[in-house]
């Protein structure tokens, strides 16, 4: 009987220790967004918004069977080598789904990569209209898309501006050539002419030469689509000292606290398309207070909250982390957020609503709504 009891404890301590061990289980996610480099600010805003959503849902409770959530937050520095790299990286963590990225060149690599492995991932902020097109059936998006941003600047340029010119200019890379390409179709669709569609290089900080063709163009609009607030903000700073006096339009790249923090007065008085948040919301004010720690939110913080906090709620929801069963779950969220309600069509978008901003005193302003054509 000693034996037998001996056995009987041994048992038993063996189970406490699995039950301690499952107790203990670590859920990892990844995020993956440019952390260093030129695009680091918005990069960093998404990482800081998933590491909220992950502080959200813990207070919450967190979800049955992990004891802890645990991100893997990688560097892809918006280059498509290193986002497969990174994507690589994830998969080899094994972590169940990935926040990011930003910019839609390392996005739509990555996603291939992490496809092949059943990962789930949910860019808050690439807009190009390929990020959901390519029948990925894992692939998500929070925020809008590049042909919708494109009609509600189109809306503003011929509505409220009526301009009838206008001057492109793009930095060549997936996301902002996208954007500057529907732009101009849009405009010779509407009558409106565009002077020169113009390019630059990622990376550049002298931007005369092109500004210098602006100033000669006199065009009524000058449509500024660049990857980033730094280089939006450089491309300020030197336009208002060449005396161009446009309608400056940037979009949501552009669009992050930064700019005016570089460019000061020179972005005053520009027009940004970017996607209706309201603050007010009980959504918002929650996530709010999930981000406080992490410092003031940037362009992309509210998204990529949302993100995480969709896969999260997948999880939980689903009570597995089988990815089919979690993308089931998300398909079923129908909830307000704080970027917008989020409710996710069969291709993985969840819908755009781009309205005009300005930059008025050093703040973001909501200036005109592409729906109903005014003013706020």
């Amino acid at each position: 009987m000693k034996g037998f009891s001996r056995i009987i404890v041994l048992t038993l301590a063996l189970c406490l220790a699995m039950g301690a061990a499952a107790q203990a289980a670590t859920l990892k996610i990844g995020s993956q967004s440019p952390l260093t480099g030129s695009y680091a600010a918005d990069g960093n805003d998404i990482a800081n918004g998933t590491r909220a959503a992950i502080d959200a849902i813990q207070k919450e409770g967190g979800i049955p069977g992990f004891e802890k959530i645990e991100l893997f937050a990688e560097d892809d520095a918006c280059d498509p080598r290193q986002a497969v790299a990174a994507a690589n990286k994830l998969l080899n963590e094994k972590v169940v789904g990935v926040v990011g990225s930003y910019c839609s060149s390392s996005t739509i690599p990555a996603s291939e990569v992490l496809d092949e492995g059943k990962i789930l991932m949910l860019t808050p902020a690439s807009t190009s209209e390929k990020v959901t097109e390519r029948g990925l059936p894992y692939m998500f998006r929070v925020c809008g898309r590049d042909d919708d941003q494109s009609v509600a600047a189109m809306k503003f340029i011929t509505g409220e501006l009526k301009a009838k010119t206008v001057f492109i200019v793009d930095d060549k890379t997936t996301y902002s050539q996208g954007l500057a390409d529907n732009v101009e179709k849009l405009a010779k669709e509407k009558g409106v002419k565009v002077i020169e569609h113009d390019h630059v290089n990622q990376g550049d900080k002298d931007f005369s030469a092109v500004l210098t063709k602006v100033k000669d163009a006199k065009p009524d609009v000058f449509y500024m689509s660049l990857q980033n607030s730094s280089s939006g903000a450089l491309m300020l700073i030197q336009a208002k000292r060449m005396g161009i006096d446009a309608a400056i339009i940037g979009q949501d790249a552009v669009y992050h606290p930064q700019l005016m923090e570089i460019a000061k007065d020179a972005a005053e008085g520009v027009y940004l398309t970017f996607g209706f948040i309201d603050e007010e919301t009980p959504a918002y004010k929650k996530f709010q207070a999930a981000y406080e720690k992490y410092g003031k939110p940037g362009a992309y913080s509210a998204y990529a909250y949302d993100s995480a906090y969709s896969l999260l709620s997948g999880i939980k929801a689903a009570g597995s982390t089988d990815p089919d069963k979690i993308k089931a779950a998300i398909m079923k969220i129908d909830a307000d957020g704080a970027s917008k309600h989020i409710k996710f069509a069969p291709n993985g978008d969840s819908g755009s609503n781009y309205i005009i901003r300005v930059v008025k005193d050093g703040q973001f302003k909501n200036y005109w709504d592409p729906q109903t054509g005014k003013k706020y």
